[in-house]
C-alpha cells in the first residue's frame, strides 16, 4: 500500500512538454500516483499518443493541449485556461537545446532558447500561481538541470537558461511559501533523450560523461519520477526552493 503523504488522488497536474522523454515519464509517474494529468507539448497530441497511453493506463483523467513556447502570447493564454482548470501542480518541463561554440553562437539561438527555456516558465507559472496563492494551495515543479551549476561545453543558451530556473526557484519559493504554495526543481542528470542525443552518439564525449557517473549508467526518463511524485505530493509541503539533482552522483563526484 502506498503511504498516504504520496497519494495525489483527486489532484490535477499540468505538465509541459509531456510528449517524450522526461515530460512523458513525469505525466506517468504523477498518473500512477492518482492524479488526472494535462499535458502539454509544441505540437498537437494525436489520438492515442504515448502520454494519453501511460496515463489512462492508471485509469486517470488525460487532457492533451498544445502550445508555442517561444510566443509569450500562447503560454500567456496557456496559462488562463490552465488556472481556470483549477490545477494544483504545474510542471514546467517544456525546453528546447541549440548547440554552437559561444564565440559563434546565433542570438536568434541564444533568444530562442531563452524565451522556451526560461521566460515561458516565468509567464507560465506568474498565471498558475497567481490562482494557487488565492486557494492558498499549489505545487509548481520547474525542469532545471546540471548546467543550473554548471556551465556546460557549447550552449551558452542553455546554461543561462537553466542558470536562470534555479534563481526564479528561488525567488518564488520566497514569495509563495508562506502562502501555501511550494515551488521547488528537478535537476536531471544525462538522461538518454533526444536532447542528449548528440552527446550520446559521440563516442569519446559519451564515455567521458559515464566514466564521471558514480551510478555507472546513463539516466533514464522513469528515473525523474520519484522525485516528481514527491515534489507533487503533501510529503513535499515543507520543502521549498530547492533544486533537487537526480543525477545519479554526478555533483558529488
Amino acid at each position: 500500500m502506498s503511504h498516504p503523504s504520496f497519494d495525489l488522488t483527486g489532484v490535477t497536474a499540468a505538465v509541459t512538454g509531456a510528449s517524450r522523454g522526461i515530460g512523458l515519464a513525469m505525466a506517468d509517474a504523477l498518473a500512477g500516483a492518482g492524479a488526472d494529468v494535462i499535458a502539454v507539448a509544441s505540437s498537437p497530441f494525436l489520438r492515442d499518443s504515448p502520454a494519453e497511453r501511460a496515463v489512462t493506463a492508471h485509469g486517470r483523467a488525460f487532457t492533451g493541449l498544445h502550445a508555442d513556447f517561444s510566443d509569450v502570447a500562447a503560454v500567456s493564454a496557456l496559462g488562463d485556461r490552465l488556472a481556470d482548470a483549477g490545477i494544483t501542480v504545474l510542471v514546467n518541463n517544456a525546453g528546447t537545446i541549440e548547440r554552437a561554440p559561444a564565440a559563434v553562437h546565433p542570438v536568434e539561438s541564444w533568444n530562442r532558447v531563452l524565451a522556451v527555456d526560461l521566460t515561458s516558465h516565468f509567464v507560465l507559472t506568474q498565471k498558475v500561481g497567481a490562482r494557487m496563492l488565492d486557494k492558498g494551495y499549489g505545487k509548481v515543479i520547474f525542469t532545471a538541470s546540471l548546467l543550473s551549476f554548471q556551465g556546460g561545453i557549447n550552449v551558452p543558451g542553455y546554461a543561462a537558461a537553466k542558470s536562470g530556473i534555479a534563481g526564479l526557484t528561488h525567488a518564488l519559493s520566497n514569495e509563495w511559501v508562506g502562502q501555501g504554495v511550494t515551488v521547488n526543481a528537478i535537476a536531471p542528470g544525462y538522461i538518454a533523450t533526444d536532447n542528449t542525443q548528440a552527446l550520446q552518439d559521440d563516442p569519446d564525449r559519451s564515455r567521458s560523461i559515464l566514466d564521471r557517473i558514480p551510478a555507472g549508467r546513463w539516466g533514464r526518463p522513469a528515473d525523474l519520477g520519484g522525485a516528481t511524485v514527491f515534489l507533487a505530493s503533501p510529503a513535499s509541503d515543507y520543502v521549498s526552493g530547492v533544486v533537487l539533482p537526480v543525477d545519479g552522483g554526478w555533483l558529488a563526484r
